[in-house]
């Protein structure tokens, strides 16, 4: 039987878990016996048990930094059932973990045993309880047991699993501002997005997801984990994205789907004709792509050569992932399109007057409803912008047309996507600047064949200075994760400037002759 969101709402993670029979496989991985629903089930109660003794309840962020895979996913959904999980990226640097890890007020940070994070230092600077997870090697995937400190704590203010209109999920998105901004989603938020997810695809308990995405984003929390936990089905989790195993864990793992960004579609592409015997044995069904825009191209190569449906959608943070998604056959899919909404109310509003305009009309990207966060942490000024007539303000410029399929017509934000990666480009701003011989700087986008967008510097050096751009690169790479280190840096006299004198950063790379 197909899972269908309207036989089920349920709108916590706790009961969301109750969905899978006993004996179905929840989590797994490569080369690992498999962790059953009971089994989570059970590890989610002694978790929350655990965190409760520590004075952890609901309403307290936990940060998570932990490598991809099994118990990275079980943390996340044993933690959410009972406290607020705060997935971080291990790549981050010191100063990076400090910032967010003072930012989200964490009450404590989570770490894999024997592995080495600034993290760590962080925690301990902060007054941060540390907690390790510590896996058993020989026992099943996902599968762990938290140590940490010991001694007399006060319980929690309020223990026990959370409910729908908790908090279970918060994540930082990079803004156009400095700061990045801080998105709450609460377990009525998460698991509305899983629904609608699982909606779309068609998943059923006889489903198996591969996740080679990274977890401390929303597109592997959400669209790999928990869409196929609210559908009973299993989720096998790989240490990461490696285009030269994919099919290897293919074969071991026998997936009905995967999910992946545009970048890791083309590696896979790239290794399909040394795997054609891999390929007829495939299980998949079907092929997701979400979180940057799939080339048509991309997507037409896909489809021949796994001969299935591939199925572009199109999510974001604020809205636990998922707003719309190209329908499955035989429905019409559409390349180039990111289909219909699969999820939240979606309409077109005047950036002007905040009208919502008619059909075939080009505008701001708008969405309301049960996915959609109720706004930033103590942030007004970002929420007074985001929210019109209670529609969310996506910054993406797109268009309906009479059947209801979305398309994409531009970005009204700043933010760079490197390949699925948000990077703000006033971060880089402020990390470049601190560098002596940087006088200015205007962090942008710029295109990249594979990625999309990546990451560029206009830089006028001041007076007197000299600097290499491979010396502003390693500088910023002390501070920031790779990802947000500039490819091109550019030497300027000046930098372009708008008719106000602002600095515009959208389009700065066709002036520079970059485009």
């Amino acid at each position: 039987m197909l899972y269908d969101p309207a036989m089920n709402q349920v709108t916590c993670m706790i009961d969301l878990l109750a969905v899978g029979a006993d004996d179905a496989t929840a989590i797994g991985a490569p080369g690992r016996a498999p962790m059953s629903f009971a089994a989570l089930r059970l590890l989610s109660s002694e978790v929350v048990a655990s965190l409760n003794g520590k004075g952890i309840g609901r309403g307290d962020r936990v940060a998570i930094v932990l490598p991809n895979g099994p118990e990275m996913a079980a943390a996340f959904v044993a933690v959410g059932t009972g406290a607020v999980t705060a997935p971080l990226n291990p790549a981050y640097r010191e100063d990076e973990f400090d910032f967010y890890l003072d930012d989200l007020q964490a009450r404590a940070l989570i770490v894999q045993q024997g592995v080495e994070t600034p993290a760590r230092a962080v925690a301990e600077r902060r007054g941060i309880d540390v907690l390790e997870l510590v896996a058993d090697p020989n026992g099943v995937a996902g599968g762990f047991k938290l140590a940490g400190r010991q001694g007399v704590v006060e319980p929690a203010k309020s223990g026990g699993f959370a409910d729908s209109g908790d908090a279970a999920l918060v994540l930082h998105t990079s803004g156009t501002t400095s700061r990045p901004k801080m998105v709450p989603l609460s377990q009525g938020n998460i698991c509305a997005s899983a629904r609608h997810i699982g909606a779309s695809l068609a998943l059923s308990a006889d489903d198996r997801c591969l996740n080679i995405m990274p977890l401390f984003h929303i597109h592997g929390l959400i669209a790999a984990v928990l869409s196929s936990l609210a559908a009973g089905a299993g989720v096998y989790c790989t240490p990461g994205f490696n285009a030269l195993r994919f099919f290897q864990w293919m074969d071991e793992v026998e997936p009905s789907w995967y999910t992946a960004v545009p970048t890791m579609h083309q590696a896979i592409l790239a290794r399909a004709p040394r795997n054609t015997e891999s390929l007829q044995r495939s299980k998949l069904r079907l092929i997701r792509s979400s979180s940057a825009s799939l080339p048509p191209q991309v997507m037409a190569s896909l489809e021949e050569t796994f001969a299935l449906p591939v199925i572009e959608a199109y999510g974001m943070t604020e809205a636990a992932h998922q707003m719309a998604s190209n329908p499955l056959p035989p429905a019409e899919r559409r390349a180039g399109c990111v289909g219909l909404a699969a999820g939240p109310e979606i309409g077109i509003m005047s950036e002007e007057n905040g009208e919502l305009l008619p059909t075939g009309a080009v505008g701001e990207i708008v969405i309301r409803g049960p996915n959609v966060t109720d706004g930033y942490i103590e942030n007004p000024a970002a929420n007074a912008t985001a929210f019109t007539n209670g529609w969310f303000r996506t910054g993406d410029q797109g268009t309906l047309d009479a059947g209801g399929y979305l398309t994409l017509t531009g970005r009204l934000k700043e933010i760079i996507n490197r390949g699925g990666e948000k990077i703000s480009p006033r971060e880089v701003d402020e990390v470049l600047l601190d560098h002596p011989s940087v006088g200015q700087v205007v962090t942008f986008a710029v295109p990249h064949d594979r990625l999309g967008e990546d990451v560029g510097a206009a830089v006028v050096l001041a007076e007197g200075a000299e600097v290499t751009e491979a010396e502003l690169r390693e500088f910023v790479g002390k501070r920031l994760a790779d990802f947000k280190v500039p490819r091109k840096v550019l030497f300027l006299d000046e930098i372009p400037k708008g008719a106000t004198g602002k600095l515009q950063r959208i389009g700065l790379a066709e002036k520079l002759g970059l485009a």
